[in-house]
């Protein structure tokens, strides 16, 4: 029971207890937010405005003042001579106020300060490499690898971090922590046998990324999905594709992946051209292409090899393809290619080389006979139109047919 007499002292208590339960609770919405931030890597403040983000800080907000003013009020109020008979004494609120509380702030700015170490670290040294290679045109793979791994990095110890320094939160504020042990040991255990694609899909995504078989800002096709790649991560592969749809792909279900981009790049072309051009000369026109593109200095930086004339790779039904290809840097073939394209189209026609379109020739060969053919005026015309079919016979086509049904008359009496 309350002693009720000084209600002053009763007021001085729960308004200290008031403010440094709001103290508190702020501090804890604070650091729940810095923390999600720093977990998220989205550092921007506007972010947390959206009622999704906001309104889980806000329910921890309050359940942090409620616990708060429940815990602090009791042992004020005792210090301000209030005799209570419930609630923490006094003697072990102050001892935990300075032991465990000590600790406590300990451990979350040992977390915070990991975190940031950590995320500094990683983000210094892709800087780095990233300024020590900016030049060299084959480190330029090795600076898109540590960048994905990077970033994987950074979210692993994220996790780690604050998952560890949550446990030991909860044990200095007196939870036992060894059934929540166990119950995460067997939980993890049951989701490894519920959820074995999300496992599937970790392990793939692990080997993937340890064997360097793709990277942010590669172009890659998915099992018949093609696109740049947004992210990847240990579960999934995000890719964004030339309308602008973002594919996202989980890591298990890969069965076979193509990458387009890595290391260099080659643009393949079938040249085809009619059957009476001379194919030595114009493999002599596009070598001359291919050196004047590979002179320019808009494309020229962009090609890694001359011009290849792989020869002549097929006889089409209306042209003899010739097969070229020339090497660029990665995502620079369709760049360079669309170029090449269009300076073979305008060298052919200063050549007079001709592009032939699919065309269809008819032959009559010697089986086939000769057939007459004759002009008629309109009378005649009018004649053949208003005539029987019988009547447009000629004289030994009708003896042909008349002799032909005797014949068949004749048979069939016999028969």
């Amino acid at each position: 029971m309350l002693n009720m007499t000084n209600w002053q002292d009763i007021a001085v208590g729960l308004g200290l207890s008031l403010l440094l339960a709001v103290v508190i609770a702020q501090l804890v919405a604070r650091a729940l937010r810095l923390g999600l931030s720093t977990i998220t890597g989205n550092t921007e403040q506007r972010s947390f405005r959206d009622p999704i983000q906001r309104r889980p800080i806000q329910i921890v907000r309050a359940i942090v003042f409620v616990a708060t003013l429940l815990l602090l009020a009791p042992p004020i109020l005792e210090a301000l001579g209030v005799e209570l008979s419930y609630g923490i004494p006094l003697e072990q609120a102050t001892t935990w106020l300075l032991q465990g509380s000590l600790r406590v702030a300990l451990i979350a700015v040992l977390a915070y300060f990991s975190i940031r170490v950590a995320s500094l670290g990683i983000a210094h040294f892709e800087h780095v490499v990233k300024e020590q290679t900016k030049d060299n045109v084959d480190k330029i793979e090795f600076q898109k690898r540590l960048h994905t791994i990077g970033g994987l990095v950074t979210n692993a110890v994220n996790v780690l971090v604050v998952s560890a320094a949550t446990l030991m939160i909860l044990q200095e504020v007196g939870v036992n922590i060894a059934p929540l042990l166990t119950a995460v040991g067997i939980g993890g255990l049951a989701i490894g046998f519920g959820a074995q694609n999300l496992v599937r899909d970790v392990i793939s995504g692990f080997f993937l990324i340890l064997e360097d078989q793709i990277h942010v800002g590669d172009v890659v096709s998915v099992d018949g999905t093609s696109g740049l790649v947004q992210s990847v991560k240990l579960r999934t592969i995000v890719l964004r594709d030339l309308a602008g749809t973002v594919h996202v792909i989980p890591n298990g279900s890969i069965n076979t992946l193509s990458n387009m981009t890595k290391e260099f790049s080659y643009y393949v072309i079938d040249v085809g051209v009619a059957y009476k051009e001379d194919t030595d000369h114009v493999v002599n026109v596009l070598h001359e292409v291919g050196q004047d593109l590979q002179k320019d200095e808009e494309f020229g930086p962009n090609i890694l090899a001359s011009l290849e004339i792989l020869g002549v790779n097929d006889f089409a039904d209306s042209a003899v393809t010739i097969k070229i290809r020339i090497k660029t840097l990665p995502l620079k073939q369709w760049l360079v290619g669309r170029e090449l394209r269009r300076r073979i189209k305008k060298a052919f026609d200063a050549q007079g080389i001709e592009i032939p379109f699919p065309h269809t020739s008819l032959y009559f060969g010697e089986v086939s006979k000769p057939f007459l053919t004759q002009i008629v005026d309109a009378a005649e015309a009018e004649r053949l139109a208003a005539a029987k079919p019988d009547d447009l016979k000629s004289p030994v086509q009708r003896r042909t047919s008349t002799a032909t049904d005797a014949d068949t008359i004749d048979t069939g009496d016999m028969g």
